[in-house]
C-alpha cells in the first residue's frame, strides 16, 4: 500500500479508501444488495491486513448499520489512532425546519448520533454529504467548526457540491476563521469526467484532496460486455446514473477492457490506477474479498501517459446525473437561503 497527506490536513491516508455504503442491514436501508455484518467484518478486516486504513461511510447507510459494522470492526481489529475515519451528514430535515432546529443544532445531533455508531470519541473527516439550500452557509460552517473545536472532528470535508460552492464555503470559513474544507468526495471515474471541467482544476490551484465515489462506475469498470453482478442488477440508483449513456461508455470500457488484456491485469486495476493519476484516494466499495483485493492490486499499476490518453481519448461529455441533477435543479430554482458572512441575505 502506498500512502498521501490528505489535502492541507496530516492525516496520512491509504491511496485507497474502502467505501462502506454495501455494508448494512439491508432490511434497515435503501439498497437490498448490502452485505451483513459478518461477511462486512471479513472485507474490512482485509482491508487492514493489506495496509487500507481510510474508511468511509455516512449516518444515511442503512439507517446507520454501516457505521455501526464499520465500527465494531475497527475496535475489534485495529486501534483507533491507526485508522482515519470518515462519516457524512445530510442537510436538515422538513421536520427539523418547522421546529425551528438550526443547521448548528442540526450539526452537532447528527454527529454525536453517528459517535455513538461509530463507538468513537471523534471522528477524523466529518463530511457535508450534500448542499443545504435551505440552511445558511455560515449557520453550516460554524456548526462544523464547532464539531472541530470540540475536538469531535479532526477536519471536515465536503462531497455532491459544485466548485464555486467549495469556494465560497471555503472563502466564507477564512473570513470568520472557521474551519475549512480539506477534502471533497464527488462523482469522478473513467466514464464520468464532467469534474475535470472546474472541479478538479480547483482543487489542485487549493491543494484540496480529491475522493471521488462511484470510482469504478457501480462495477462497470470492472466487468466485461455481458459479466454482471447482485449490484449491477439490483442497484438502481447505478442504473439511474450510467444507463443513458451506456452507449457512449461502451468503446471506453472496450479499451479498458482491452489494456487489461495487453497488461495481464484486470479492469479494476486499470480503471483505478487511471483515476489514481488525478486524485489523492478514490472511494473504493466492496462486497467481496476480491473486490478489495482488485482495488490495493491498482497502487501498483503505473499506466504510461501514452495508455493514460488512450483511455480517455473516447470520452464525450455526460449530462449530470442523481444528486449533481438535483444541486443543479435546487440552485436554478432560486429556493435556497444565501449567506454572506453572518448575515443572511
Amino acid at each position: 500500500m502506498k500512502y498521501t497527506k490528505l489535502g492541507k490536513s496530516d492525516l496520512n491516508v491509504s491511496r485507497i479508501c474502502m467505501g462502506c455504503m454495501g455494508f448494512g442491514d439491508a432490511q434497515s436501508g435503501q439498497h437490498s444488495w448490502t452485505i451483513d455484518e459478518e461477511h462486512s467484518r471479513e472485507i474490512i478486516r482485509r482491508g487492514l491486513e493489506l495496509g487500507i486504513n481510510f474508511f468511509d461511510t455516512a449516518i444515511s447507510y442503512q439507517s446507520g448499520t454501516s457505521e455501526q459494522y464499520v465500527g465494531r470492526a475497527i475496535r475489534d481489529f485495529a486501534k483507533r489512532e491507526d485508522v482515519v475515519v470518515a462519516t457524512k451528514f445530510l442537510p436538515r430535515t422538513n421536520e427539523e425546519i418547522a421546529e425551528g432546529i438550526s443547521g448548528q443544532e442540526h450539526i452537532r445531533r447528527m454527529l454525536d448520533r453517528s459517535l455513538q455508531n461509530l463507538g468513537t470519541d471523534y471522528v477524523d473527516l466529518y463530511i457535508y454529504h450534500m448542499w443545504d439550500y435551505r440552511t445558511p452557509l455560515c449557520d453550516i460552517m460554524e456548526g462544523l467548526n464547532n464539531a472541530v473545536k470540540a475536538g469531535k472532528a479532526r477536519y471536515i470535508g465536503i462531497s455532491n457540491c459544485f466548485a464555486w460552492q467549495l469556494c465560497k464555503a471555503n472563502a466564507l470559513a477564512e473570513r470568520e476563521g472557521f474551519a475549512r474544507f480539506i477534502s471533497v468526495q464527488s462523482h469522478y471515474n473513467l466514464i464520468f469526467r464532467e469534474e475535470e471541467r472546474e472541479m478538479v482544476p480547483f482543487c489542485r490551484e487549493e491543494n484540496i484532496a480529491m475522493t471521488p465515489y462511484s470510482a469504478l462506475a457501480g462495477g462497470r469498470l470492472s466487468k466485461r460486455p455481458g459479466e454482471t453482478s447482485k449490484r449491477l442488477r439490483e442497484d438502481s440508483y447505478a442504473r439511474l446514473k450510467y444507463g443513458a449513456a451506456r452507449d457512449q461508455d461502451a468503446p471506453i470500457l472496450a479499451r479498458a477492457a482491452e489494456l487489461a488484456d495487453r497488461s495481464g491485469i484486470s479492469m479494476t486495476e486499470v480503471s483505478l490506477a487511471w483515476l489514481l493519476t488525478k486524485v489523492a484516494a478514490p472511494v473504493v466499495g466492496a462486497t467481496k474479498l476480491s473486490h478489495i483485493e482488485g482495488a490495493v492490486k491498482a497502487v501498483d499499476v503505473t499506466l504510461t501517459a501514452e495508455e493514460c490518453a488512450y483511455l480517455e481519448e473516447l470520452y464525450t461529455p455526460h449530462p449530470l446525473v442523481g444528486v449533481m441533477a438535483q444541486n443543479t435543479a435546487a440552485a436554478a430554482s432560486g429556493e435556497h437561503v444565501w449567506s454572506v458572512g453572518r448575515q443572511t441575505v
